[in-house]
């Protein structure tokens, strides 16, 4: 299944105050120095879903977020202006080739402790409509708004919303009833177009020794990488260990002659390691380096992705992978993610420090073995505060149309210097 195209603009957005673009590809990756706002940038789709797949009347629903990803709406603005307001633009293309914008502004009331979709522009297949709130003191709900369809303007709309996106508008005055249909079809459309959030964070839960079976299978990992264990319970006791195995195939040499297993104990459950050559031999994942640990739930969810394929696109988002893990396995999670995106229904948004990560995308895209158009890679910058992202193109031979100076550089300099030292001490040696 070929999944829509989804472009994401923001301005104005925690630490990017001039309008940043994304788009998101198969694979998209983003680098960046530490604290120049990459976890900012890869976490905004998350904040973004919350005004798209929601029931809520509030035009982000952040009470679904954790506070480790935004505490307040406000947290969310450039220099958390108490009365600042959120660019967003989303565009999102279909198999059919035809495309929906979204431009919408969200403007924080401080006073009232509340947020309101000031202005809102929806275009598709020819239609352009536009939503512009007329403030109110104290505003009112349901909120009134000029509504523009074309040359036609109508004022004193009543729109009712659900999230970034109109359910319903109630329409003062004489307004054609196709109005209504194209503005609800082009909000349908966004929500059917946009993927669904997933989200794994850069410190995953540490294991426990016992687990209970839970009472149903997660149908994720988590955030935290907290449902793996549940996730390989179950399976072990419902589905004769499907994932098991397909987990420890995708696994291959890397564990060094074992392999993952669960085992009951008194109606609790262990994730162990059990060797290869002695069946009676295993450890508990609580006694094995952070690692294997950090890395198991990313392998679990690859395996449920296979044997339950999503039935609508999915965006994934992965921050350092790599955390803890040997610089030899980086490039291997590269080529996992690349076959992931490539045989299921999932992309991938990965904020990562690896640079043998970035090398293995570039060596398959230059192998002909993906094509360029399936990555992405962005550069985050940050001058006094102020951050960018840079799209970093790779062409059909793994080259780079740009770096930035200094990055990835650290084994040049160290060797340089050993070089240096070296030298130095010939010097005042006289050899």
């Amino acid at each position: 299944m070929r999944m829509p195209t989804v472009t994401m603009g923001l301005s104005n957005y925690r630490c990017f105050v001039e309008r940043q673009e994304v788009q998101l590809r198969p694979v998209t990756v983003v680098l960046g120095r530490n604290n120049s706002g990459k976890s900012a940038l890869v976490r905004a789709p998350l904040v973004l879903s919350t005004g798209i797949d929601t029931d809520s009347s509030s035009p982000l629903d952040l009470d679904v977020l954790t506070e480790q990803i935004v505490d307040s709406f406000g947290n969310l603005l450039y220099g958390g202006r108490p009365h600042g307001s959120l660019h967003v633009q989303l565009t999102v293309q279909g198999d059919d080739g035809e495309s929906v914008q979204v431009d919408a502004r969200i403007q924080n009331i401080d006073e009232y402790r509340m947020q309101i979709v000031s202005n809102l522009r929806l275009s598709t297949r020819g239609v352009d409509l536009q939503l512009e709130w007329e403030p109110e003191d104290p505003p009112e709900e349901p909120h009134s708004y000029t509504f523009r369809v074309g040359s036609d303007v109508y004022s004193g709309i009543k729109a009712e919303f659900h999230g970034l996106l109109p359910v319903s508008v109630e329409f003062i005055g004489e307004i054609p009833d196709q109005h209504i249909e194209k503005l609800l079809e082009c909000s349908s459309r966004v929500r059917a177009g946009f993927d669904t959030i997933r989200y794994l964070g850069p410190f995953r839960d540490r294991p426990s020794r016992l687990y209970r079976l839970p009472v149903r299978m997660p149908t994720d990992v988590g955030a935290s990488g907290e449902n793996t264990a549940s996730i390989l319970a179950s399976d072990s006791t419902r589905q004769q260990g499907q994932i098991l195995r397909q987990l420890n195939d995708a696994l291959g040499g890397n564990l060094l002659g074992w392999s993952i297993d669960v085992v009951e104990r008194s109606g609790m459950h262990a994730v162990v390691l059990r060797s290869q050559d002695d069946e009676t031999l295993e450890i508990n994942l609580a006694d094995t380096g952070t690692g294997i640990a950090q890395a198991l739930p990313i392998f679990v969810q690859r395996a449920l992705d296979v044997l339950r394929p999503p039935l609508r696109p999915v965006l994934e988002i992965i921050e350092q992978p790599e955390l803890h893990l040997h610089p030899a396995a980086h490039a291997p999670l590269a080529d996992l993610y690349l076959q992931a995106a490539r045989d299921t229904n999932v992309r991938f948004l990965i904020e990562t420090h690896s640079e043998t990560f970035l090398l293995r995308l570039r060596r398959r895209i230059a192998e002909q073995q993906v094509s360029p158009d399936s990555v992405a890679v962005y550069f985050v910058d940050n001058v006094g505060g102020s951050a960018s992202a840079r799209r970093i193109n790779i062409d059909s031979d793994g080259n780079l149309d740009y770096w930035p100076e200094g990055v990835f550089s650290e084994d040049y300099e160290e060797t340089r210097g050993i070089l240096k030292a070296q030298f130095e001490k010939a010097d005042a040696s006289g050899d």
